[in-house]
């Protein structure tokens, strides 16, 4: 599946994207290239909010381009907000958040190896 980035900015001060499909080492680039567009438009100071209700599946590339992400902003002074992510996304954000990963796995295809495992328990529990 694709990744589809769609933006809104109503006001300076804030603009909202939403992602649809997957976020990983095959659409990282065009999640990178579309926010290269995006973030200047948002003020200094200002708020990128993040809809990942459609976002099927992340990767460590994924987290890696939303991180690059948070610090551009940071760099602004703005904030960068992910809200209703998806339960299997939810849980590699848990995942990340409690754990170390660096130091857990021994590549970055082992750890998407891994994280693609747990998506799929939590978006098909019966698999």
């Amino acid at each position: 599946m694709t990744l589809i980035v769609r933006s809104e900015s109503p006001v300076p001060e804030r603009s909202t994207v939403w992602l649809e499909g997957r976020l990983d080492a095959s659409t990282y680039v065009e999640f990178d290239v579309a926010m290269r567009d995006i973030v200047p438009l948002v003020d200094n100071h200002g708020t990128l909010v993040i809809d990942l209700s459609a976002l099927e599946y992340i990767s460590s590339a994924g987290l890696r381009s939303l991180a690059v992400l948070r610090k551009q902003m940071h760099d602004r002074a703005g904030r960068t907000l992910l809200v209703n992510p998806q339960p299997q996304v939810k849980k590699v954000f848990d995942i990340v958040k409690a754990v170390p990963v660096a130091e857990v796995f021994a590549s970055v295809a082992e750890l998407d190896l891994y994280l693609d495992h747990m998506q799929r328990q939590v978006s098909s529990p019966e698999s």
